[in-house]
């Protein structure tokens, strides 16, 4: 637990550990403890983002569509963008139009291939996109300049190692 002027601190998921302590004896501290706070965290960040989405007049399909782009350098056809983002192509286009529209995005004939149109992400785009990555990225360094630059590292490694267990598929 974290000290503060010779005080103990605790957070909410102390209180409710000690809560179920007492109703399943066999419940290892530690792990309730890191696995709440995890879910804990995760939620919190949520709601910043989903804020940040409300406050750049973002719906959550088009950030995630401009994230995507922007995570190619700001250029991609319209397949990779379904691979990255996980859906079917039509629905991809759906999402383009809406940001064209917008003026996030425009389609641009490919240097590659003049059959092909690649997807640009466009000065507007990328401010809307960045403005709402600030205010999540501010979030993040906040709470995690709680940590030294080593603690960060340490808990970055650890947490690697928890997802590559939760990457593998469980053996029977």
């Amino acid at each position: 637990m974290e000290h503060q002027g010779g005080v103990e601190q605790q957070d909410w998921t102390d209180g409710h550990v000690a809560r179920w302590l007492p109703v399943l004896p066999e419940l290892d501290p530690d792990v309730e403890g890191a696995v709440t706070r995890a879910k804990l965290l995760a939620n919190h960040l949520r709601r910043v983002r989903e804020k940040s989405l409300v406050d750049f007049d973002l719906q959550r399909p088009e950030f995630d569509t401009l994230h995507a782009l922007a995570g190619r350098h700001g250029r991609a056809v319209p397949s990779q963008l379904a691979e990255d983002l996980n859906l079917a192509p039509p629905s991809v286009t759906a999402r383009i139009d809406t940001l064209v529209a917008r003026g996030f995005v425009r389609r641009a004939p490919s240097a590659e291939d003049r059959r092909r149109v690649d997807i640009e992400l466009t000065a507007q785009g990328r401010a809307a996109w960045l403005g709402a990555m600030d205010v999540l990225g501010h979030e993040e360094y906040r709470l995690l300049g709680v940590l030294s630059a080593d603690e960060r590292r340490t808990l970055s490694e650890l947490l690697r190692r928890v997802m590559i267990a939760a990457e593998r598929p469980p053996t029977p």
